[in-house]
């Protein structure tokens, strides 16, 4: 197989989701951080300038949105959404191009291995950053996967902790300032429909529905049902110790702001969604948009952090496609089943022996065995981990009202000061897309050792910047999420045949992900094409490939960095070991990897090369 080519200064970064300590003024600033440097850095070294850049430029940008500040775990803006105004988009634009500029400043010859690291991640990621502006409207601001109409509920669940008095006032706040919200939502979609860009088609009746599941039930009409917020407002206020005539008045005054702001706007957002569907140009891939060739090669740079191009990644998946195969046929002779790979592929999806019920005692029983498996693994880090997270983790489905459109798991990173744990979400909708012999790798990739071990170990380093704990490489952070299934067959799990079956099923989703996504968005292949190659060259259920390629379209390119990403890291980890022989460490391969932070695939390269110089 071909080595991965690395690129260094492509695509940019989203926005970076890191702590820093409490300033006296959280309101947003118009000086910039290189004056505000200037002003107090004076008489600092070199160092200590660019530790003081860091730190502003980073305090800036987490003034700058409120919804950060709560995933941390920050209460400055607690009643607060983000500004999704094309004026602030302009705003951020120019602050970047400053940036980049006041970075170029900096003496490297007066800095230290780490800080010369730090300012190229920085360089980095403001260059992808400016190389996107370009693509700005391309992105989808609505998409049945993950968009607003879904991230208002699951935020205030999940994120916006109550308290105290202050804190359910402040959700209040926050139910109010829905409408405005919405309206800079629509004022996007506006704007993309200006330019021709829309989501296919047949994804808009999902987010309609969606939507439509956030204000059905009290208090928006009369049902014996409460709706999502409503039941979760009620239930946050009556845990507070607090007279009933206090709880009465916030719960009134949350009944006031959903019926007249957050019913409104989602109404408001149903009806352009509507609008929209009609307009949709028919078709599935990025290539009907304008400048969908561009705006792909674009995204395949920024998600793989690599200059491969749409026909490489197809290939490489290929290939990688056919190499599975040929292991999954060693476990039908383990398991001796006689038959084709495709019939033990039906023999896999079809047998009531490896699903779940899907009642109240299935799920339950899946969320257990799930745990079992993150609590036995917890277990054996040390021998293979010398840094490890002090954030705790724990399992939790997909809520009701986002499950029928969401993925089939995800990782929620923990708050800076531990008031939150890890979350690994298990999307248990329909058990059928959730196969038990899958369920030790899914538990492994989101959980321990995969994405809890890196973005909470990454979360609490110390010596590092704080943007630098938090910038998007998702090559870096989905492959590491990969390698660890594979890194838990090295360490012994997968004991029932079965089970190491399911984590080659898991990797084989994953190359088959470089064929579909590069199928539909460069070679024009249709919704139903994709699901048919899934359904033929994987064991999953015909749901869960729907599910899958539908998130393809939302988010091109995205999917193609998990295999591109682990594939790399196995490579580094092979090249390492033959270099050093009896002296290769796996403890220390792997906190070399994770003890910088999230970094692009030819940072990381030149980092495990100098580890092992450092080594021999």
């Amino acid at each position: 197989m071909k080595t991965l080519k690395t690129l260094f200064p492509i695509s940019l970064l989203a926005f970076a989701l890191a702590g820093c300590s409490k300033p006296e003024a959280p309101a947003q600033s118009t000086v910039t951080a290189a004056q505000k440097s200037a002003e107090a850095t004076q008489s600092l070294n070199e160092s200590e300038r660019l530790a003081a850049y860091f730190a502003t430029m980073f305090e800036d940008d987490l003034k700058r949105s409120p919804m950060s500040q709560s995933y941390l775990g920050y209460k400055w803006d607690y009643d607060k959404w983000d500004d999704l105004t094309l004026t602030f988009q302009d705003e951020m634009a120019q602050i970047r191009r400053q940036r980049l500029e006041d970075l170029q400043g900096f003496d490297q010859t007066q800095l230290d291995d780490q800080e010369k690291l730090s300012l190229e991640i920085a360089k980095v990621d403001l260059q992808r950053r400016i190389a996107n502006d370009e693509y700005r409207y391309h992105t989808y601001i609505m998409h049945q996967f993950r968009a607003f109409h879904t991230t208002v509920p699951s935020f205030l669940i999940n994120i916006h902790r109550v308290e105290s008095v202050k804190d359910a006032e402040d959700y209040i706040s926050r139910l109010q300032g829905v409408q405005p919200l919405f309206s800079q939502v629509i004022e996007q979609l506006k704007k993309r429909q200006e330019l021709g860009v829309y989501p296919p088609k047949w994804s808009y009746d999902q987010m309609i529905q969606a939507s439509q599941n956030v204000i059905s039930g009290n208090p928006f009409l009369e049902s014996a049902e409460d709706s999502t917020i409503w039941k979760d407002f009620q239930s946050k206020v009556d845990n507070l110790d607090i007279s009933n005539a206090e709880k009465s008045g916030l719960i009134a005054n949350a009944r006031t702001a959903l019926q007249e702001s957050v019913l409104p706007a989602y109404q408001a957002l149903i009806a352009e969604l509507v609008l929209q569907r009609e307009l949709s140009p028919e078709g599935d891939g990025v290539w009907r948009l304008p400048d969908g060739e561009k705006w792909y090669d674009n995204r395949l740079n920024w998600f793989t952090t690599t200059d491969l191009d749409a026909e490489e990644v197809h290939n490489i998946g290929l290939e990688n496609v056919d190499r599975i195969h040929k292991a999954m046929q060693d476990i039908m002779t383990q398991v001796s089943f006689e038959g084709t790979l495709q019939e033990f592929f039906e023999f896999m999806r079809t047998s009531e022996q490896f699903y779940y019920p899907s009642t109240d005692e299935g799920r339950e029983r899946y969320m257990n065995e799930a745990k079992a498996f993150i609590d036995e693994m917890e277990a054996q880090i040390p021998l293979y981990f010398g840094l490890v997270p002090k954030a705790r983790m724990e399992v939790k489905r997909v809520e009701a009202f986002r499950e029928k459109s969401a993925g089939k798991a995800f990782y929620q990173s923990p708050s800076k000061d531990g008031s939150r744990p890890g979350r690994y979400y298990a999307n248990l909708y329909n058990m059928k897309d959730m196969p038990i012999y899958q369920m030790e790798a899914l538990a492994y990739h989101e959980g321990i050792p995969g994405h809890h071990m890196q973005r909470a170990i990454a979360q609490e380093l110390e010596g590092i910047p704080e943007f630098q704990k938090y910038v998007s490489f998702t090559a870096y952070t989905e492959g590491w999420g990969l390698y660890t299934e594979e890194l838990a067959k090295d360490m012994g799990f997968y004991r029932d045949p079965y089970s190491d079956f399911g984590r080659l099923a898991m990797e084989l989703w994953r190359a088959c992900r470089l064929v579909v996504d590069t199928g539909i968005h460069a070679k024009q292949w249709s919704r139903e094409k994709a699901i048919e190659y899934l359904v033929e060259n994987t064991p999953n259920p015909q749901n869960d490939a729907v599910k899958a390629i539908e998130r393809y379209i939302a988010m091109p390119g995205q999917a193609t960095a998990y295999m591109i990403g682990k594939l790399k890291i196995m490579e580094l980890r092979e090249n390492a070991m033959q270099e050093l022989g009896e002296k290769f460490d796996i403890r220390g391969f792997h906190d070399e990897i994770l003890k910088d932070g999230p970094v692009p695939l030819n940072i990381l390269e030149n980092k495990i090369k100098s580890w092992v110089e450092s080594q021999k």
